[in-house]
């Protein structure tokens, strides 16, 4: 199996968590032998060469980020340059996201699949797993921690050629967590974690608090 890969995040290479889940990921699925082509939707001087794969490939893979409900807009606007296809082409996505329960991913998982009909192309389901906000910026140890279960499910969608398993089911983890720990993680947010949260803004320029609101 070939398969065209498009890395759908807005984030160029080097910021992009999507394209370190996708270095883990490739790293399982061409084991036995599935290969790969790569572009980076980030980078607008692939278009040409994307939408060409896209229509010569019949094996595509898109991942992309989920910002709170919503698929990167750079990605819409290289989607809305293809023409849908009808020659049996397969797509398959990885849906990923900072929110780590699995609910949250699920409005944007519906619309993916939406998305395939509407590219002309059959459904071959969507790998959906949130937490993984810190992958680029914490240290390697942290990163290939998030990052490493992947090679498995790069493994599992060689095998299927699709993200239809069980296996890829569990993987999303919890569903809503319960009653308890999401008590423990309010507590957790509004001490520890949104102090660090002021320290990340502050190392990447950020000059105004976070709860700054200009246009209310």
């Amino acid at each position: 199996m070939h398969v065209l890969i498009i890395n759908g995040s807005p984030r160029v290479k080097k910021y992009s968590n999507t394209d370190k889940i996708l270095e883990k990921f490739t790293k399982g699925m061409c084991e036995n032998g599935t290969t790969f082509e790569q572009y980076e939707v980030s980078d607008k001087a692939q278009w040409d060469d994307m939408r060409e794969a896209f229509n010569r490939n019949k094996n595509i893979l898109i991942a992309l980020p989920l910002y709170v409900e919503c698929i990167p807009g750079l990605l819409m606007e290289f989607l809305e340059t293809l023409t849908p296809k009808n020659d049996g082409s397969q797509i398959a996505f990885i849906l990923q996201s900072g929110f780590a329960e699995g609910i949250q991913l699920r409005c944007g998982e519906a619309y993916l699949e939406i998305l395939a009909e509407k590219l002309g192309c059959g459904y071959k389901g969507t790998l959906v797993k949130g937490d993984n906000f810190s992958i680029r910026f914490t240290d390697d140890k942290m990163k290939n921690k998030v990052t490493d279960p992947y090679t498995e499910m790069g493994r599992e969608f060689a095998a299927n050629e699709n993200f239809n398993s069980e296996a890829c089911r569990k993987f999303t983890g919890p569903e809503i967590f319960p009653a308890h720990m999401r008590f423990i993680l309010g507590l957790v947010f509004n001490t520890f974690a949104k102090k660090a949260f002021k320290m990340i803004a502050a190392n990447i320029g950020c000059e105004q608090p976070l709860d700054y609101r200009p246009y209310r």
